[in-house]
């Protein structure tokens, strides 16, 4: 009503357009062809008055996917859109290399790129690679998955082509240690580097060093993951003056020695996380030298004991965050944990994991570390009723608690009604004793707390064979198989076949008996995780 024809006819030649093909397909992109511009159809462009640099800001607040559907607007914003973005990722498969100068000529401001390859899929090689650093020769960030067929010499190449790389996170690569050396020595704004599963690294003492190089003047933050041979980044880590932060995960070799010698030449550390690693009191003495260190992790380090987390209490009096998997050994307890309490006033966050803390270490906490706001205690026998309600009256800057895998019970949970006044998150998983009751009792009470519970369902200690138990667990696999089956595993993109699918099901039920054994056989006990930050 009220429009003319004219109206309505420039109404329905605004939808009609065909869209072009989005840079996942790696087709080659033709704006003649492919891309119809709605506003040739005889109705004005209202976005003609928007700058360019307007236009890529709008752009910057959009997922990827809307910018892709924005790209097929007209012939503009598909320049805008691809000259405007800076983070691209892409599949990394041999194909890629064909399309490299049709997709680096749309995105040609390209500064975080990552190349992910499926492990069953061959990947890029050299030459790809060598290709994308001439077209981005001011990328700052890279990230490669699983590039197997990349080869010292391209390495080398990229290197001497992105002089301006700031970060570089490679895993389950083939380059080796010339490859590593290059980017060090060409790459002099290095700020971060992560390394996981190099397979290039040749085993031994004949293995090359690595760095430090032209970048051991700026590297800030230094990740080893999984490297059989990890030790050849020793001169990297100690020539790293400026270094910051240091994690070292599942790395072999006998680390105490390198420790001592990174501890009088490394003087900035604040960060060092140790995870599964042949380290002891050693070690810890060596750490303690830093004498600025806030954050500390030690998981899974049997060897480590009191007396080496007395000697870093004692000497890193700015420790924020403390992170201990005891791994139930048993070797850190009260004493190490009052040492902290009376050296370390500063500790906000406390996560103690297989480690059996009592009354009279999380009091001392609780006393002198007025500002700790974040306490998580997992598979700890010896966390009850009593401990928890020292926890309610003590810490009175606690914000989030989490208790997993311990004997508390409702009466536990009753203490933290009227205790802790700055609570505001309460996470209770595997706790057995403590009912959903108390959890509501508690969300009533305190309205403003939120209260996760995980009530596990009721096992029965004493099955066996006899009385059902196996029938059980056999009910339990068909269950968890036939969930399995019926989830979507995306086989469009991963390429999983049927029978890799069913493998998947038969694998799940045998992790799934080994745990429910491993749940009877472990009945009074507790279990432990922790959690980490890639």
């Amino acid at each position: 009503m009220g429009q003319s024809a004219s109206t309505v006819a420039g109404a329905q030649n605004r939808i009609k357009f065909r869209s072009s093909p989005v840079i996942s397909s790696m087709k080659e992109i033709d704006d003649s062809d492919d891309v119809i511009d709605v506003f040739d159809v005889g109705e004005y462009d209202y976005s003609s008055n928007i700058p360019d640099e307007c236009l890529a800001c709008i752009f910057h607040f959009l997922s990827s996917g809307d910018r892709k559907s924005s790209s097929l607007v007209c012939r503009r914003w598909l320049r805008v859109e691809g000259q405007s973005r800076h983070r691209l990722s892409l599949n990394a498969q041999s194909e890629l290399v064909a399309v490299v100068p049709v997709i680096f000529s749309r995105f040609d401001s390209v500064t975080k790129l990552a190349l992910k390859c499926d492990r069953r899929s061959a990947s890029i090689g050299d030459e790809a690679l060598v290709l994308i650093s001439l077209r981005c020769r001011n990328l700052t960030r890279l990230k490669l998955r699983s590039c197997r067929e990349l080869t010292d010499a391209g390495m080398e190449s990229f290197a001497k082509n992105c002089k301006g790389l700031k970060k570089l996170s490679c895993g389950s690569c083939a380059f080796g240690a010339k490859g590593m050396n290059a980017v060090l020595n060409n790459c002099s704004a290095l700020e971060e580097l992560s390394v996981k599963r190099l397979r290039g690294i040749t085993d031994g003492a004949a293995a090359e060093p690595i760095g430090p190089g032209v970048a051991g003047g700026s590297l800030r933050v230094i990740c080893l993951k999984e490297l059989y041979n990890g030790q050849c980044f020793g001169p990297l880590i100690i020539g790293s003056k400026s270094l910051r932060t240091l994690k070292l995960f599942r790395c072999s070799g006998d680390w105490d020695k390198i420790l001592e010698v990174i501890s009088e030449q490394v003087s900035e550390l604040v960060e060092i996380h140790l995870e599964r690693l042949q380290v002891s009191d050693t070690g810890l003495a060596a750490i303690s030298k830093c004498s600025i260190l806030e954050i500390l992790h030690l998981v899974k380090t049997p060897e480590c004991t009191n007396n080496g987390l007395k000697t870093v209490a004692e000497n890193c009096k700015l420790l924020r965050k403390l992170h201990i998997d005891g791994w139930k050994t048993n070797r850190i307890s009260d004493d190490g944990l009052i040492a902290v309490a009376k050296h370390c006033p500063n500790l906000q966050e406390l996560v103690l994991i297989g480690v059996n803390p009592t009354c009279a270490s999380l009091e001392k906490l609780a006393t002198n570390c007025l500002n700790l706001e974040r306490l998580a205690l997992c598979g700890s026998e010896t966390v009850g009723d009593p401990e928890l309600s020292c926890i309610a009256a003590k810490c009175i800057a606690l914000r989030k608690l989490c208790i997993k895998s311990c004997p508390v019970s409702d009466q536990g949970m009753e203490a933290l009604a009227s205790g802790c006044p700055n609570l505001v998150k309460v996470k209770v998983k595997k706790c057995r004793l403590v009912t959903s009751g108390s959890a509501d009792w508690l969300r009533t009470t305190r309205g403003s707390v939120a209260v996760n519970l995980d009530t596990p369902e009721p096992e029965n200690p004493d099955a066996s064979a006899s009385d059902g138990g196996v029938p059980e667990v056999g009910n339990e696999i068909r269950q968890v198989a036939g969930q399995v089956r019926g989830v979507s595993i995306a086989s469009s993109s991963t390429g999983r076949s049927n029978s890799f699918k069913a493998r998947l099901g038969l694998t799940t039920g045998r992790n799934l008996v080994a745990c429910t054994f491993r749940r009877w056989s472990s009945f009074g006990g507790s279990s432990s995780s922790s959690s980490r930050n890639n």
